[in-house]
């Protein structure tokens, strides 16, 4: 199985997936990280930048796990047979070591809209509405 992660930085978890072109591709088996590579996408293959129709270079894996992410973009990354996470673990190895033990800690639907609400205030300015072209509309 592969697991995702987002991490811009490399070493932390990425809390705003739609701009992220970092991630930790980890390979394991049912209890074990076998291998974890870095994937670097181009800004056109970003989530707010690319088409939800076209092919994605994390279309393999088959767990994404970030610290925050819209509503739709949750349901774009499900419509291609992807389980999307969202965690307030910021450190990646321990997020993937404690999904695989059952013990990730999982935001709750409540958290993941008011978090995503505060990212796009604080990143729309707080009186602006931003247009949706991260996915994260919620219709």
């Amino acid at each position: 199985m592969k697991i995702a992660v987002s991490s811009q930085n490399q070493t932390n978890v990425t809390g705003h997936l739609g701009h992220c072109q970092k991630f930790w591709i980890y390979d394991v088996d049912s209890m074990t990280i076998q291998n974890k590579q870095l994937l670097q996408l181009t800004k056109a293959q970003s989530f707010h930048e690319s088409s939800p129709k076209e092919s994605h270079p994390l279309d393999e894996v088959q767990v994404l796990i970030s610290g925050g992410m819209g509503n739709g973009l949750s349901r774009r990354i499900e419509s291609k047979g992807i389980k999307p996470i969202v965690t307030p673990e910021t450190d990646p190895d321990a997020a993937v070591n404690a999904y695989l033990a059952g013990s990730l800690i999982v935001k709750t639907q409540e958290e993941r809209d008011r978090d995503h609400a505060a990212e796009h205030g604080e990143e729309h300015g707080a009186e602006a509405e931003h247009d949706g072209k991260c996915g994260c509309e919620s219709n």
